[in-house]
């Protein structure tokens, strides 16, 4: 649907630059010049792939598969990281964002309070436009009064509507753009949430309430469930990802403020473990700057 990195392939590699360092850089530096995999090599490479938040579990994975083994040499270490990496996130699914032509699409958008939540609807509802959708959005986070206003500004920009209630039950809000989006042969419903994570069983209410109603009023128009993660969050992504999923059925991820991290391994670990495609990720601050996810372009961008 739409091009990922229109812009090129260097637009991606310099996204990926502090991330492909620390994730694969450092690693493939430190062990392809050793002669064999010995105990040291391996918990250095280890403790390497921890810090770059591949997450505990995969890092360790990864490296008891080269232990009593003859096939994969130190030399080779790179590309056995590639082919790994480019696994993980194929078996987690598709990065296709899910959409039906001659009908409704809701996009369910869930994440915690920062991330860039807000941002990346009015990016998603300008992409959407631009494909010639009729779009609207429902301002789901009713008690933060800076979401409603920040949505509404993006709305304006983008081209969108919204149907926003100040202090309103969100599980009304929902209700009532499913109606509007009826009425008026839209396209496209974003639904932003709230994601106040201290109050952990009051958020896990709320979103199952909208998702019923969005289940009982348009049951075969959700597109995705998907979680917005910072990709400086690092591991502390995985933790959110797990309580997002107790809350709903998860689709997919979408990563923000990936040109400025270290940390965009976090996709690899979210992959891995919980089996949840990328779709999106935002490189910087345009409005043209949310793209759609390519696993390939994305681990080629790391390793080149």
């Amino acid at each position: 649907m739409f091009k990922f990195f229109s812009d090129g392939f260097n637009n991606l590699k310099r996204a990926v630059a502090n991330t492909a360092q620390a994730l694969v850089g450092n690693v493939v530096e430190s062990v392809e010049q050793e002669e064999e995999f010995s105990e040291f090599v391996l918990d250095d490479m280890e403790d390497m792939l921890i810090s770059a938040d591949l997450g505990v579990n995969y890092a360790a994975e990864l490296v008891d598969k080269l232990r009593d083994q003859n096939k994969i040499r130190p030399s080779d270490v790179k590309n056995y990281l590639k082919t790994e990496f480019l696994n993980t996130l194929n078996l987690a699914g598709s990065n296709e964002l899910n959409y039906t032509d001659g009908g409704l699409n809701i996009y369910f958008i869930t994440g915690v309070n920062g991330v860039g939540k807000t941002t990346l609807i009015g990016k998603l509802a300008y992409k959407f436009k631009n494909e010639g959708k009729k779009v609207l959005i429902a301002a789901g986070d009713t008690f933060r009064a800076a979401a409603e206003e920040q949505l509404d500004i993006w709305s304006k920009r983008a081209g969108a509507d919204i149907v926003r209630r100040d202090k309103a039950d969100p599980a009304s809000v929902v209700y009532e753009a499913i109606q509007k989006a009826k009425n008026e042969a839209y396209d496209v419903i974003l639904v932003d949430t709230a994601g106040r994570l201290q109050n952990k069983f009051n958020l896990m209410e709320e979103l199952s309430k909208i998702k019923s109603v969005i289940d009982k009023n348009a049951p075969e128009s959700l597109r995705e469930c998907m979680l917005v993660l910072d990709a400086n969050t690092g591991q502390n992504g995985l933790q959110q990802a797990k309580v997002f999923t107790e809350a709903v059925n998860l689709t997919s991820v979408a990563l923000t403020k990936l040109d400025g991290s270290a940390k965009g391994a976090i996709v690899l670990a979210v992959a891995k473990e919980l089996k949840l495609p990328v779709k999106l990720v935002g490189v910087g601050e345009k409005m043209e700057d949310l793209k759609n996810f390519n696993s390939e372009e994305f681990i080629e961008a790391i390793f080149n």
